[in-house]
């Protein structure tokens, strides 16, 4: 039986709030709606794969 590597192509995102200018991590396959921890404001909304992105993302995690 060969057993076959499966690399995740999942990642993770800093991203930076465009109200407060926060910077979190965010998953890019967002289930729930994820908000800013500082201020609120909605930083991803899920679409049932990778969710919508509404903030800046400044740098793609491993």
């Amino acid at each position: 039986m060969v057993r076959q590597h499966r690399e995740n192509r999942s990642k993770f995102y800093r991203v930076k709030c465009p109200d407060c200018e926060n910077e979190q991590v965010i998953f890019e396959k967002a289930a729930t709606v994820v908000d800013c921890a500082v201020c609120g404001h909605v930083l991803a909304e899920p679409t049932g794969g990778k969710a919508t992105i509404k903030a800046e993302i400044t740098a793609e995690l491993q």
